[in-house]
């Protein structure tokens, strides 16, 4: 007789390593099992019931629904972002204090650099070309008996690249401004970056020694971009350094430590480590090295890592001063040698229990990297917002708005800010005036926004990366349009907007019958391109008498093509349409969604 399978209630999403739990098995028993039936998953994303249940039947158990419905969810919640998950699992009896992880930004010459030089008494901008930052690295200093780690970035780009990746490498933002400048456009754009990252930002006044330096208008200035300085009334600390002279630098560490305390930075370090990757390289006789950020838990040399797409045992482990050590704490950053491939800056790290379940999840990660290749991006679009807020996958429809003149700011951002239905409301992250450019698309792509133009375009550098990397840019010159379009797509009721693309023209040299087939146009391509799956208009005498009508044929001699190319002659059949006359144009054109 049978034995009796045992019984397994599963939520209706679970994650593979719960669900591994749950079935007391390996997650490389699930993950292969999952391949088997052709789902690549990691070991911390989820899966819905049906799956889990074709796993756990593989498995010898009989899965059914879970019948409390107060049941609890899966530890590991997969909406939120991957380095919130970073924290999710842990009893929180079981956190403590940590250092914070603060990220500099600002302007390209107000002094990030020397800021950090001179907090740290050493001189990296001394051996770097030009005086500019080359790559991101990460440093430890120490106020008291309290320790904060910096990471010094090459600005806001790289801050939002990490953060497209599904990393927060940062706790606190550090804004430099200088006072002798003010705010520049590209001190604007750290702000918008930083506040769509939800990070605190304190703000170092720095060049406050030169003598055309104006503390007051700079205030005024991060004023009106809602960083209200504390000793006027606001939440913003604003402390006045000068990295020459090494003035205000205590005060500003205190300062980020009083942000620090205030935002409770904590972690558990009795727990296998995961973290953000800080920078990937190969070097000559060393291999792969990697910089790593512990965020949680305690790295230690001899532990199986997995970072993106790379994994492999630690070799070697060292500080920032390049003494070797044996293990990190949470905030730490460390120089690790033994990964397979240098593993990209941003990549989410984690520990896992043996290289065999290590080699399993990268091969998953690699296989699903390929697949995401042939697939085309999934945007997030106006169309779809109403969607993706009812299915609980976006909270808000987020906005990044660029308008032509400082005038219409104001009130473009104002009317589409008071939009609201039901619970569907618009946050607005960033707001300025110019073209759209490839920074603002960056910002869309890690947080999920959609661009607005008002009588403005995106650059060719902007369009270029929106279209990679699927984000949906939208241009308006007329201002109710703007607001309708914005509060349709809240209702649900926007639809897509099409446009005809014109892909090349031919010309009617000869009309060739054919019995059972009809007429043949044999043709010549004037411009452009006559393409198989296109939509023709035939055109006479300047008059269209035939339009919208599919390709029936496209031949090169008796050959069939898909497209025929400038000064190239060819054969042309139409759907249900043979009365061609010689000197006819046959337009070729195609309808592409826009916006």
């Amino acid at each position: 007789m049978a034995q009796e399978r045992q019984i397994l209630e599963l939520p209706d999403f679970i994650t593979v390593r719960d669900l591994a739990t749950l079935m007391d098995a390996s997650p490389i028993e699930v993950m292969k099992e999952l391949i088997s039936n052709g789902i690549m998953a990691s070991i911390n994303q989820q899966i819905d019931y049906d799956t889990a249940a074709i796993v756990a039947d593989g498995l010898g158990f009989e899965a059914r629904p879970q019948s409390a419905p107060e049941a609890a969810k899966p530890k590991s919640d997969e909406t939120l972002p991957k380095w919130r998950r970073l924290y999710a699992e842990d009893d929180p009896s079981a956190l403590v204090g940590r250092p914070p992880v603060v990220t500099v930004l600002g302007h390209v010459d107000h002094g990030k650099t020397s800021l950090l030089d001179a907090i740290r008494e050493a001189h990296v901008q001394e051996s770097e070309a030009g005086g500019i930052t080359q790559h991101i690295g990460a440093y430890q200093v120490k106020l008291g008996d309290r320790l904060i780690t910096f990471l010094d970035t090459p600005g806001h780009e790289a801050f939002t690249a990490m953060r497209s990746r599904g990393a927060q490498g940062a706790d606190i933002a550090v804004l430099v401004v200088a006072a002798d400048d003010g705010v520049m456009p590209t001190t604007r754009e750290a702000i918008a970056h930083v506040r769509a990252a939800q990070v605190p930002i304190v703000v170092a006044l720095n060049k406050v020694d030169k003598s055309n330096a104006n503390p007051d208008r700079v205030k005024q200035q991060l004023a009106e971009l809602d960083l209200r300085s504390d000793e006027w009334g606001g939440d913003t600390l604003v402390v006045p350094v000068s990295a020459k002279t090494r003035a205000g630098l205590d005060d500003l560490l205190e300062a980020i430590l009083l942000v620090a305390d205030e935002t409770d930075i904590r972690a558990n370090p009795a727990r296998r480590a995961a973290g953000t990757v800080i920078e990937g390289r190969m070097e000559s006789g060393r291999g792969s090295i990697a910089t790593l950020l512990v965020q949680n838990g305690t790295l230690r040399t001899g532990d199986v890592v997995v970072a993106g797409e790379s994994y492999g045992r630690i070799k070697g482990m060292f500080a920032q001063g390049g003494e070797a050590i044996k293990e990190a704490g949470p905030s730490q950053p460390v120089i690790v040698m033994g990964l397979d491939q240098p593993p990209h800056a941003g990549d989410m790290f984690e520990v896992a229990k043996s290289v065999k379940e290590a080699r399993v999840i990268v091969e998953a990660r690699r296989a699903q990297s390929a697949q995401d290749r042939q697939t085309p991006v999934v945007a997030v679009t106006l169309e779809d917002i109403f969607n993706r807020i009812q299915a609980g996958e976006a909270k808000e429809l987020l906005l990044i708005i660029k308008v032509d003149v400082d005038g219409s700011l104001e009130p473009v951002v104002k009317s589409v800010e008071n939009i609201q239905v039901g619970d569907m409301k618009v946050r607005v992250l960033h707001a300025d005036v110019g073209e759209i450019t490839e920074n603002d698309v960056n910002l869309a792509t890690a947080s999920e926004a959609v661009i607005i133009g008002f009588n403005v375009e995106p650059d060719p550098a902007a369009q270029r990366t929106a279209e990679s990397k699927g984000v949906d840019i939208r241009t308006y010159n007329v201002i109710y349009k703007l607001i309708e379009s914005v509060e349709l797509a809240l209702r649900g009721l926007l639809e897509p907007e099409y446009a005809e693309k014109q892909l090349g023209v031919a010309e009617v040299r000869r009309v060739i019958r054919l019995p059972r087939v009809g007429n043949i146009a044999g043709s010549y391509v004037l411009e452009g391109v006559a393409r198989r799956n296109a939509k023709t208009r035939v055109v006479r005498g300047g008059q269209v008498v035939a339009q919208n009508i599919g390709v029936s044929s496209l031949k090169r001699f008796e050959e069939d093509v898909r497209e025929v190319r400038t000064d190239f002659e060819c054969g042309i059949g139409l759907d249900n349409f043979h009365d061609f006359q010689v000197g006819d144009r046959i337009e070729f054109y195609v309808r592409e969604r826009v916006n």
